[in-house]
């Protein structure tokens, strides 16, 4: 049974890795709470944001702790203290992470018709992703391919 399970999630890993997937949500653990011995971490994970395909990146703006912008999340992310997990827990340094978040684009916006921008309450934005409008869904646009995006996340 636990082999069966390994084998499961080791699929399930390499499908939701694959260049096809829906979406990744990206998490900062604060290493100086983490047991040296098992590692484990009792400390809440921040959320840092969400990549979604066909999106810009959803980056999470948490103003109580200061983080409202890109260079916001850099600076916090660059202390030794933090470590960054994606949602499956594998570690992720923060160059890739900036990857994700800046250098994200499609080769066309085909499927972006005027209804379905309508029913995502979406707009067309940079390099043929869709974004929210500043509004409810989204506090602010970076200026490629991230938008600052506030509240709760799934």
């Amino acid at each position: 049974m636990q082999q069966s399970r390994g084998m499961i999630e080791s699929t399930r890993k390499q499908i939701y890795h694959s260049e096809n997937h829906m979406g990744t949500n990206y998490y900062a653990h604060e290493a100086t709470s983490e047991c040296p011995t098992c590692h484990h971490n009792p400390a809440k994970a921040r959320h840092i944001g969400k990549s979604s395909s066909g999106w810009v990146f959803a980056l999470h703006t948490i103003p109580e702790d200061n983080l409202t912008s890109l260079d916001d999340w850099v600076s916090y992310l660059r202390s030794d203290s933090i470590t960054i997990k994606d949602e499956y827990g594998d570690h992720v340094s923060l160059d890739a992470l900036l990857e994700v978040i800046m250098n994200r684009g499609r080769p066309e916006s085909q499927h972006m018709t005027s209804e379905w921008l309508r029913q995502n309450h979406a707009e067309i934005g940079p390099n043929n992703l869709a974004r929210h409008p500043i509004g409810d869904h989204c506090a602010g646009h970076g200026t490629g391919t991230w938008s600052m995006t506030p509240g709760y996340f799934c």
